[in-house]
């Protein structure tokens, strides 16, 4: 080129990694909610490395700040890495699509660029040449839809007037054939040395015999000597051969504020396979004339060294050759699977923006939760504890999924039922699969031994063997929730679940109405400070027997309005989130819905009650606390320790014998004194009427 014209700058070009999306919304939902300061970010390009293909300053997952580092990424970069040259940046991320698109970008861009125009005054831009290659990110992350809008500025001061081209040709073409060999070997140690690789700025002085050295711009005084030639370079991500690419706009104004320059002498340095290449490398001259600008016309003569003299700014980068913001959808190749996740986690991460900043997401996806029976109550609670982001459960249960199930048992349909019908346990493992496919759920078939129900001899191993192992599904979860049909069901499960000290919940239903409670602590566990909750079976005074036989069909089936299940599912969910979220936890006392001495009625959760009774027909819910009691048939002392002592012996016991349990505990002789206690009446016809008031 040997005519002068204006310099035509080729635009910075952005790229982002998947990777920086995926942090940016975990950032955004684990630590930042609903703040919407500005986060430093830190950017990376290299030196152009293909004739036809630019290199583009790109962001990585690295790039943002860790959830546990208030601070930027860039102290946990390392550096050295000739192909990650680090530049500082900063992101708007938005709330909102309007809060996006109302930005003020001419602001914006003026306050990145001032930062520009103060490092170069204040020095800062010499001994830390990246500052000014500087950028800014705006952005708003869809986080249901996995959508990103975004928009990129690289902040460029503007000359004026603008700098004009006297000369601009392949470096081959600029350097004789030993200056050419010199400075490939020069600028290869520089890009080589992990003290400069990513050094973006820098000096290549050549002396009278040829010999060139690369030294940082902070060495321009110790480089001016005669006969030299002073050449500033660049990593220059542009690969077109007309144009130099974007930094050197900023290190122009550089040039022209710290060392007042008129002409200037650039390196324009791109390379092929890793090492410098000359043919592709560009050496220009550029004129830098005193801006015409508010210093000029105070006569102060200072020009761009007037600090108070803020050049005008652009950089806002094109989409398509036009100004607009760019979006990214991530949805469609994001593996369903992780979707699912995201998108489950999603409402209960926004919980703790505002509405509960406490919840203990870790404490509920490492909840492991047995369900006990896989009816209309277990497919309910399955799908509840899900929502609430529990991930391991486990479901038992020996029947069959029958014709009349699906309406009401909602993991359940039509093909489950066919061929005599699948078991419940695998066809609702199966189900909620299907619903969420990170859970970790397994379906155990098998029947609870139930006192009043009989073992024959012959039978008595294989009951034993479900003893055995519904101990060992207890021992290894750290809930059981009790959702079977009928009353004597409960009485194995609350005794193991008493001597384990778990956390035991309750659910049972009427026709209208129900009962949803958690059981208080075992009788053996080590706080004795607080007087134990009861659990289900405290308040009886009999044993449970067989509650099945003699019924007819309406008796054995479970007939309830269809509304109810859902209900008291709800709540034993919500119990079990609340004593894990109780500081007290299953020791926690039972408190009662509206009470003024309710001290966790503060708690973000609110009360922690005992029991709740609810009905249908009158549309009313209460709580209610009942202790535990001495004579309780499942969880008092003498029953868990008389289970400790004789094991397995002790439950058939139990079983075969129906008032074994009433005999052991106290209520035989309770009943015997009950029924013989005669109340006296006087039946004095004396009594004067005055003695009497009315009530």
């Amino acid at each position: 080129m040997a005519s002068e014209s204006i310099v035509v700058f080729a635009q910075f070009q952005s790229a982002v990694d998947e990777g920086f999306w995926h942090r940016l919304s975990s950032l955004k939902l684990n630590k930042l909610g609903i703040d919407d300061s500005p986060i430093p970010i830190t950017g990376f390009y290299a030196p152009c490395s293909h004739p036809q293909v630019s290199n583009h300053l790109t962001l990585l997952a690295e790039s943002l700040p860790s959830e546990s580092n208030e601070q930027s990424s860039t102290a946990a970069t390392s550096g050295g890495n000739r192909n990650r040259c680090p530049v500082p940046g900063i992101l708007y991320n938005t709330n909102t699509i309007e809060s996006f698109h109302a930005l003020d970008k001419k602001s914006l861009l003026k306050a990145e660029a001032k930062k520009i125009w103060d490092d170069i005054h204040s020095g800062k831009a010499v001994e830390d040449s990246a500052v000014l290659s500087r950028f800014l990110l705006i952005s708003f992350a869809d986080l249901k839809k996995w959508t990103f809008h975004y928009w990129f500025a690289f902040p460029a001061l503007v000359l004026d007037p603008p700098a004009t081209l006297v000369d601009l040709k392949r470096a081959s073409q600029y350097f004789s054939l030993e200056e050419a060999k010199s400075v490939s070997v020069a600028c290869n140690e520089w890009r080589n040395s992990s003290l400069t690789a990513d050094v973006p700025f820098f000096l290549v002085c050549i002396d009278p015999n040829s010999l060139a050295t690369v030294k940082h711009i902070k060495d321009w005084e110790t480089c001016q000597s005669d006969g030299n030639k002073l050449l500033f370079g660049f990593y220059d991500p542009c690969h077109l051969p007309n144009n130099p690419g974007w930094p050197l706009r900023n290190f122009l104004a550089l040039i022209s504020v710290r060392w007042n320059l008129k002409s200037v002498r650039f390196l324009c340095y791109r390379e092929n396979r890793g090492f410098a290449d000359l043919g592709l490398s560009l050496v220009g001259e550029a004129l830098i004339t005193v801006p015409q600008g508010r210093a000029a016309k105070t006569g102060n003569g200072l020009g761009w060294r007037d600090h108070q003299c803020l050049p005008n700014a652009v950089g806002w980068e094109q989409s398509k050759g036009r100004q607009v913001s760019r979006c990214i959808s991530l949805a469609k190749s994001m593996d369903p699977t992780r979707l699912a996740i995201s998108a489950a986690d999603l409402n209960l991460k926004l919980m703790r923006w505002r509405a509960l900043p406490s919840l203990n997401l870790n404490a509920l996806s490492s909840m492991k939760c047995l369900l006990l029976g896989a009816g209309t109550l277990g497919c309910q609670v399955a799908r509840m504890l899900m929502a609430w982001g529990v991930r391991k459960i486990t479901l038992v249960d020996n029947g069959r999924v029958a014709m009349s199930n699906p309406l009401r048992q909602s993991l359940y349909t039509l093909d489950d039922c066919l061929n005599g019908g699948e078991y419940k346990a695998t066809a609702a493992v199966k189900s909620l699969g299907r619903i969420f496919p990170a859970v970790d759920a397994e379906g155990v078939v098998m029947a609870i031994p139930m006192p009043g129900h009989p073992v024959p001899s012959q039978e008595e191993d294989n009951v034993l063997e479900d003893c055995r192992r519904l101990h060992d599904l207890v021992d290894s979860h750290d809930a059981v929730f009790l959702l079977t049909d009928t009353r004597e069901s409960r009485w194995l499960p609350t005794l193991l679940c008493a001597n384990t000290n778990k956390i035991t919940i309750t659910a049972a239903l009427g026709f209208d109405s129900f009962l949803v409670m958690r059981h208080g602590a075992g009788p053996f566990s080590s706080n004795d400070e607080r007087q134990r909750l009861g659990c289900y079976f405290c308040s009886d005074v009999v044993a449970p027997i067989d509650s099945t036989a003699n019924r007819t069909l309406d008796q054995q089936c479970t007939v309830t309005r269809p509304g109810l299940a859902p209900i008291a599912s709800a709540l034993a969910v919500e119990l079990l989130v609340g004593i894990l979220h109780h500081p007290h936890g299953i020791f926690a006392d039972g408190e009662l819905a509206n009470s003024s001495s309710s001290g966790s009625s503060e708690l973000p959760l609110g009360v922690l009650p005992h029991q709740i009774r609810g009905s249908l027909s009158q549309f009313s819910q209460m709580t209610l606390v009942g202790q535990s009691s001495n004579s309780c048939t499942a969880c008092s002392s003498t029953v868990v320790s008389e289970y400790r002592e004789r094991g397995m012996e002790f439950i058939i016991q139990a079983i075969n014998h129906p008032t074994y349990l009433e005999d052991l505990t106290g209520l035989t002789e309770l009943m015997k004194s009950a029924s013989s206690f005669k109340l006296d009446w006087d039946n004095d016809d004396d009594v004067d009427d005055d003695d009497c008031v009315e009530i």
